[in-house]
C-alpha cells in the first residue's frame, strides 16, 4: 500500500513539474520571439514593452487615465492619479510596496510615450522648416 502512495506522488509531481516546465518554455519562445521583433524594428512591437514590461495601456489602466491622444496627454491629471495612489500605498501607512512600485512605473511608461511622441514631433517639425540654428551677437 506505502509503494502505491509513493508511487501516486511520485507521478503527481512529476506531471506538475512537466507542466509548469512546459509553460516556462513556451513563455520563453514568446519573449525571445518579441526580442527579435524588437531588435529588428517592427514598428508594431517596439516601444509598447518599453518599462518595465509595462504596456502603454496597462499604465492607463493602473493609473485609471485615458491614453495619449497623438501624443498629447493631461500630465497634470496623470500626477495627481500618480500622487493620489501613491500616497495611498505607503508602506508606512499599511499599503504595499509593490503595488507603488506598479503605479511609479506606469507613470514613467506614460511619460516616456509623451516624451518620444514630442521628440518624434519636433523631428518632423525640424524636417518640415529645415535647421535654423540660433546666432547671439556680440555688442
Amino acid at each position: 500500500m506505502a509503494h502505491r502512495l509513493v508511487a501516486q506522488v511520485v507521478v503527481t509531481g512529476a506531471r506538475v513539474f512537466g507542466r509548469a516546465f512546459g509553460e516556462a518554455y513556451k513563455q520563453a519562445q514568446a519573449k525571445g520571439k518579441y526580442a527579435a521583433a524588437a531588435q529588428k524594428g517592427n514598428s508594431g512591437t517596439v516601444n509598447t514593452y518599453a518599462s518595465s514590461g509595462l504596456t502603454l495601456d496597462e499604465a492607463c489602466k493602473i493609473l485609471n487615465v485615458k491614453p495619449p491622444q497623438g501624443g498629447e496627454a493631461n500630465l497634470e491629471s496623470v500626477m495627481e492619479r500618480f500622487k493620489k495612489l501613491f500616497d495611498m500605498n505607503d508602506p508606512q501607512k499599511g499599503g504595499s510596496f509593490y503595488l507603488q512600485s506598479k503605479i511609479l512605473r506606469a507613470r514613467e511608461r506614460i511619460e516616456m510615450e509623451v516624451r518620444e511622441a514630442e521628440r518624434k514631433a519636433a523631428m518632423d517639425k525640424e524636417l518640415r522648416e529645415g535647421w535654423n540654428p540660433k546666432v547671439y551677437k556680440d555688442r
